[in-house]
């Protein structure tokens, strides 16, 4: 199976001087654990997870005024759409990370996390005897 196949279509972008508490509400709105973070200053594209905001809130920092761009990751890992589930699933526990940003053409396509992987792998290996 395929990144394509298991991978998020919405979206979420988000911009560098939105507060984390608005990047929050967004994600919250959208049932998403990450958000794209559109930034042509910094270099493209970033993301922010939920992770990052619990950090910050954790720290005692203000989430009407701590902004995305303080919190987002910019070196990125990126898959493509005709990765492997896994090649991502490698990527991911290489990494750290539980999402991945799907470029196609150089542009945002979707999004994969580990929660995509699963579902999509759980049937299959539901019927493997222990």
């Amino acid at each position: 199976m395929l990144v394509r196949d298991a991978m998020s279509t919405v979206v979420l972008t988000i911009g560098p001087t939105h507060t984390l508490r608005q990047a929050a509400a967004l994600m919250a709105a959208r049932r998403v654990g990450a958000a794209v973070v559109l930034d042509p200053d910094a270099g493209g594209i970033g993301i922010l997870t939920e992770r990052d905001i619990l950090n910050s809130v954790g720290l005692g920092q203000n989430p009407d005024s701590e902004r995305t761009h303080a919190h987002t990751t910019n070196d990125v890992v990126f898959a493509a759409p005709t990765w492997t589930l896994e090649e991502a699933a490698n990527a991911m526990a290489h990494g750290g990370f539980r999402h991945l940003i799907v470029l196609d053409r150089g542009e945002p396509a979707g999004i994969v996390s580990v929660r995509d992987i699963i579902r999509c792998w759980a049937p299959a290996r539901q019927h493997v005897p222990a």
